[in-house]
């Protein structure tokens, strides 16, 4: 059989077995997985992201979202699934779902919610992506190219060719794209109503992650840095500029509003009452130029013009353009080898260069080179049962000379948190109160703990953003 007869026959084999229902529009789907395949694959995604993502430690917040989750997915075209509802302590603005109904939501965005209502657009959104199978859809398509692309390397003998169809599949699969992302929109938006909330609160949530974009945009400007790129903080981050397709997807649910909407703004507020914004104390917080820890108790200093990613396995900084990076991660230090031996213990069987024993804050350490391309700089400090080990490197052509005193700097700053860093590692909280007559944004501000502009982040966290004013007698979020 000729390649050009196995491919044909690849296909014809594929698309018969590959073929089902979709829940939701009733046309068949190019799918290669049955549900309980979906649903095996997303328990073992679930397992995966808790590894990865750290859930905010809050049972009462915890349980509101799993129950307004609940109550969302209960009017889906797969309420029959068990919906696991969880909520990650990252600052991020995201939420995202696994298939099989496991559902992500950070509390970076909780906070900039206004309302339960919108709680409820951002997982009923979710829900949408799982009861259309899009995260199947997607798998399926992949695997579709892998086959073929094997199919073309085994006729072949070039092995290559299996690579640049993978990579041809990863193109095509990449992102949930614009009008699965619609699609979402609107099942989202019929299941709000369903809910007995207003399907109106899924152009509310946009607007407020637009408003994200747009306050970036303008402390840009204001600052004199490059503009950020625009797009909608990932979970819309493909959404049409013009709402004028999202107003139409949105537009049929309209007519399944019940006579009495809930909106229970209220109640979402008190539930946010104390949520870190920023940083959280369990991940540690930055502090200008400081990275402080107060659960480990150390500081380290940033490079001016770095960045942070601040991960649960590890933090980074990183120059601007992610060419130079240096990580700090923990292990348990074995008491019975010197700091030197267990670095080398650390890199496995990778040489070691220029090995220098050094005491930091009264702790014992030692930092070498692992030649390279690119070359390393590894660094390691005993506290205790503790060994805090470092891994710095500069990407491309670039040589680790060029950044290696900045490295340094940062392993040479590690040192245990004084009594005044220990106040400054607490993390700004959400306070909400009840506005008063006379009061306004600009002396409730006063008392704010957020840097910058103090008054139009206020409007941002609270849906006012550029130019709105808060109502006598409205509850507001402020930060302390």
């Amino acid at each position: 059989m000729n390649l050009r007869a196995q491919v044909a026959l690849l296909l014809v084999l594929v698309s018969l077995a590959g073929c089902a229902v979709n829940p939701v529009t009733g046309d068949s789907d190019f799918v290669m997985m049955t549900e309980q395949d979906e649903l095996n694959l997303g328990s073992q995604a679930y397992r995966q992201a808790l590894e990865q993502y750290p859930v905010y430690q809050d049972e009462k917040l915890r349980a509101y979202v799993q129950q307004v989750g609940e109550k969302v997915a209960r009017n889906s075209h797969r309420s029959h699934l068990q919906y696991q509802f969880s909520v990650v302590d990252s600052p991020d603005i995201n939420a995202f779902a696994l298939p099989g109904g496991y559902i992500f939501i950070n509390r970076g965005l909780l906070a900039y919610l206004n309302s339960e209502a919108e709680l409820a657009a951002v997982l009923g959104h979710e829900v949408g992506h799982v009861t259309a199978r899009h995260s199947v859809r997607q798998q399926s398509q992949a695997q579709a190219w892998n086959i073929l692309g094997q199919a073309v390397a085994i006729g072949t003998g070039v092995g290559v060719a299996g690579d640049l169809t993978g990579v041809l599949g990863s193109a095509v699969v990449k992102g949930y794209g614009r009008d699965m992302e619609l699609e979402a929109d609107g099942l989202g938006a019929q299941y709000l109503a369903r809910s007995g909330y207003d399907p109106q609160a899924m152009i509310q949530v946009v607007e407020v992650l637009k408003a994200q974009d747009d306050f970036a945009r303008d402390q840009a400007v204001k600052n004199g840095k490059p503009l950020p790129a625009s797009g909608y903080h990932g979970l819309f981050d493909s959404h049409p500029d013009n709402e004028t397709r999202l107003q139409q997807v949105v537009g049929p649910a309209r007519a399944l509003v019940a006579p009495q909407q809930q909106s229970n703004q209220q109640v979402f507020l008190e539930h946010l009452q104390g949520l870190p914004i920023g940083d959280s104390a369990e991940q540690g917080v930055r502090r200008g130029q400081q990275f402080l820890h107060a659960g480990l108790d150390f500081a380290l200093v940033i490079p001016q013009g770095w960045d942070l990613l601040n991960r649960p396995d590890a933090v980074v900084f990183h120059t601007p353009d992610q060419q130079a990076f240096i990580a700090m991660t923990m292990a348990r230090f074995d008491s019975r080898l010197t700091p030197e031996e267990m670095l080398r213990k650390q890199v496995g069987s990778q040489r070691l260069a220029l090995q220098e024993s050094f005491t930091q804050a009264g702790l014992q350490g030692t930092t070498a080179v692992i030649p390279g391309q690119p070359a390393k700089r590894v660094a390691l400090l005993v506290r205790n049962q503790e060994a805090f080990m470092f891994v710095a490197a500069v990407k491309g052509r670039g040589s680790l000379e060029s950044e290696d005193d900045q490295f340094m700097s940062v392993i040479s700053s590690f040192k245990p948190l004084t009594a005044k860093e220990k106040q400054l590692a607490k993390p700004a909280v959400i306070q909400v109160v009840k506005v008063s007559p006379g009061e306004t944004l600009e002396s409730l501000a006063r008392g704010v703990d957020l840097p910058g502009d103090k008054v139009a982040r206020i409007r941002l966290l609270n849906g006012l953003y550029p130019n709105g004013e808060a109502k006598p007698g409205s509850y507001i979020k402020l930060v302390h």
